[in-house]
């Protein structure tokens, strides 16, 4: 069995840095201290760490990964040895191992096994008795810890493991294997549970050992006895690797990569954001075919990409990009409000599947009066973008054949004839009109905060990346005009220039404008303190 110490790991986290291997000097230098080393004394030093860990290998004169790790073994040709820990308790530093059970899977079939109890050492605590039917005399006649280990070590070889909530079964066979050898395994390690999580999802709520062997049907019901719980455990993970391969894996690297935790998945992949800056900008996920899977922006693209891997959950869409990117892309802007209105144009352009509220034309609705009743169009027009069709559909019934221009005027007698539909007792009649009434009040809120900044002529100003300059947004008939202004008079061509365009179109309607208007309203809500709000007159005084 492949073993390693702490070194390894911090050898792989190095690489992972690196973006690929490194010299045996660097490594050295960064594993055990040594400012200078000759090529040799590294390569001696780091001998036993590298030689002793399936990840790491020889590339010439330098230290990287190995291919293998059953990156091309087929699933149907993989062999696994299974296994389960019966223990004295639940910490792997307090308690110890009283019984190994394991199995050996060879091409999608149960081959041979393998048993051992061992002595502990330590009374066995009453509850694991009746829990596991163990006592304490058997275990006295059993094996010492320092041969069971070494049978079961002799007994899976090189093949990766695999357990049900493998955390802790792993966890008392490294602090075993450490006491023995000063070591840790390194071989894979796939975990049961997740790898159910991952591949039946709905079909079952719950996936602890006993009711897997139930959902799946195993000859061996689990008991809290090694070797029968390490061969259901088998019969399952046979199943799993069937529905694994139904969902397109092929390889045993990817059976592995599919039930890892998400946690450890993310960890492997912080390598993604080393070196991004503490600055405002945009990122972009790109999958190994680099297509945009997902864009956002940040006020500290460095904060904001290491928070992707610190373990928080993100909503579907973002988590199933994070188990997809092959590389992150980041651009450092000037300010967050020039990441964000950048962010609202990516998402128009690139349309990424990970992001809810991409900005495309023909997802917007509009109210338009047609007749004696209000209907939902795709048309801009001034009642509008609403975001949402079911909720300009709603607004549209609540308006009913409302006769006006300004919508906020039909809500008070529709609020009235709710409380008296409520007093009347007719709850259906009035659970409707309150739904109603509802998607009103957003909509007619929305559109009149859209009417002030339409009707309004701003300008924002806010440091630009390019030193010496700043980065103006006008805000003038609906629309956002960006300009990089210099310090200085010089600031007034660039401004005027902007305001001619702007001045001169018609008032947008558009949705891409709307979504730039709704940016800037936040901005004007919470002001951030690099970015200053006056008229378009004054910002030359400003921006000099």
């Amino acid at each position: 069995m492949q073993l390693s110490f702490d070194a390894a790991d911090r050898l792989v986290e190095l690489i992972h840095a690196r973006r690929g291997a490194v010299c045996t000097e660097d490594a050295a230098r960064v594993l055990f201290a040594i400012e200078r080393a000759p090529a040799s004394l590294a390569h001696s030093l780091l001998a036993d760490v590298v030689e002793g860990d399936a990840r790491l290998a020889w590339l010439g004169a330098r230290v990287g990964l190995a291919d293998g790790s059953g990156a091309e073994t087929l699933i149907e040709d993989a062999a696994f040895v299974v296994f389960d820990l019966e223990t004295t308790g639940l910490s792997a530093y307090r308690d110890r191992i009283c019984e190994i059970g394991a199995v050996r899977v060879r091409a999608l079939e149960v081959a041979e096994t393998f048993e051992t109890l061992v002595r502990p050492g330590v009374t066995l605590p009453p509850t694991i008795s009746r829990l596991t039917g163990l006592r304490d005399g058997e275990l006295r006649a059993a094996p010492r810890p320092e041969l069971a280990i070494r049978r079961f070590l002799a007994f899976a070889g090189d093949a990766p493991l695999a357990a049900h909530n493998a955390r802790f079964d792993v966890g008392f066979l490294d602090r075993a294997v450490e006491r023995l050898t000063g070591r840790r395994v390194a071989a894979p390690v796939l975990d049961t549970v997740w790898l159910a999580r991952r591949l039946l999802q709905r079909r079952s709520e719950r996936f602890s050992l006993r009711q897997l062997a139930h959902f799946f049907g195993t000859s061996c019901e689990p008991c809290h006895r090694a070797l029968p719980d390490a061969v259901a455990t088998a019969e399952i993970l046979v199943a799993l690797l069937g529905l694994a391969q139904e969902r397109g894996a092929r390889t045993l690297a990817e059976v592995v990569e599919l039930a890892a935790p998400r946690a450890r998945k993310l960890h492997a992949r912080r390598s993604l954001v080393a070196g991004a800056p503490a600055t405002p900008g945009v990122y972009l996920f790109h999958d190994r075919n680099d297509a945009v899977l997902y864009v956002g922006k940040a006020r500290s693209l460095r904060s904001r990409l290491r928070s992707y891997f610190a373990g928080d959950r993100q909503r579907p869409a973002v988590e199933a990009a994070l188990g997809a990117v092959a590389r992150i892309e980041w651009r450092e802007l000037g300010s967050e409000l020039e990441a964000s209105l950048e962010e609202l144009r990516l998402i128009r352009e690139l349309r990424p599947p990970a992001n809810a509220r991409a900005v495309r034309p023909d997802r917007h609705s509009y109210l338009e009066r047609r007749g004696e009743s209000w209907a939902v169009v795709s048309k801009p027009g001034r009642f509008g973008p609403i975001s949402s069709k079911r909720r300009a559909q709603l607004a549209a019934r609540a308006l009913g054949d409302f006769d006006g221009e300004d919508l906020e005027a039909a809500l008070p007698p529709l609020r009235a004839k709710l409380r008296r539909l409520a007093s009347e007792l007719r709850f259906e009649d009035a659970a409707r009109l309150r739904d109603r009434v509802r998607a009103l009040e957003e909509v007619t809120g929305r559109i009149a905060e859209l009417d002030r900044l339409r009707a309004s002529r701003l300008c924002l100003l806010a440091p630009a990346r390019e030193p010496g300059f700043q980065r103006a947004f006008l805000v003038v008939r609906g629309r956002v005009v960006e300009r990089t202004v210099p310090a200085g008079p010089g600031g007034r061509i660039e401004l005027d220039a902007g305001l001619a365009v702007a001045s001169a179109a018609e008032v947008s309607f558009a949705p891409e404008d709307a979504a730039a208007l709704v940016v800037v309203a936040g901005v004007l809500r919470r002001p951030p303190p690099e970015v200053r709000v006056v008229s378009p007159d004054g910002a030359v005084t400003l921006a000099a």
